[in-house]
């Protein structure tokens, strides 16, 4: 009568009982951690799209109401409710003529 050893196991028992589990649980946290930067890289463009568009809506807002353009970002934030967060964007906001729309560039720091 032939008696196989209950505790001896091959390769393949070792691998299917420590090694893949191990492997399968840092492939989907690799997943994880890429989809939240990809979460974080949209909602940082995001964050820059809304700001742009609320900056260029208050001066439209601004000349449609007084007849000319701010002269100034302050000028927006002050009177037309727009927050620009100076720890996280600049804006460029450069004047010709106040009836001449002025260039708006928002930059993400």
């Amino acid at each position: 009568m032939v008696r196989k050893n209950i505790y001896k196991k091959n390769i393949w028992d070792v691998l299917r009982s420590a090694v893949l589990p191990i492997i399968f649980t840092l492939v989907v946290m690799g997943m994880i951690v890429f989809g939240l930067q990809q979460t974080e890289a949209s909602s940082k463009a995001e964050g820059l799209r809304i700001l742009d568009e609320s900056v260029r809506r208050a001066v439209a807002k601004c000349y449609a109401i007084e007849g000319n353009y701010p002269e100034s970002v302050e000028y927006i934030e002050q009177y037309y409710g727009v927050h620009v967060d100076r720890t996280k964007y600049v804006v460029h906001y450069e004047i010709f003529a106040s009836n001449i729309m002025p260039d708006i560039l928002v930059i993400e720091l």
